[in-house]
């Protein structure tokens, strides 16, 4: 089979963080690039969805919890200013 070289400029930082996770695997980085356009041209699409970043479940109880507070101030204790708020927190 012949081969030809591929170019890419990458984040240093990302490029270290992707060789050891590839090492971790098994693989080098050229192994990785391959498994990736292999399974790019037999499915002819990225392999993997491409999105804006999603809120984790730990924040979005958090985003609950905040609308749950809002809907029921009475219920929460308020703070006017940060000292009062560590007043209250070293009691």
């Amino acid at each position: 089979m012949e081969t030809t070289n591929i170019n890419i400029r990458v984040d240093t930082k990302l490029k270290k963080d992707a060789e050891d996770l590839f090492k971790r695997l098994g693989l080098n980085m050229s192994s990785a690039i391959n498994v990736f356009l292999t399974q790019s041209v037999k499915e002819q699409a990225i392999p993997f969805e491409i999105c804006e970043d999603r809120p984790n479940k730990k924040l979005l109880k958090a985003l609950k919890e905040v609308e749950k507070m809002k809907k029921h101030p009475e219920k929460y204790k308020g703070y006017t200013n940060v000292d009062e708020l560590f007043e209250d927190l070293l009691k």
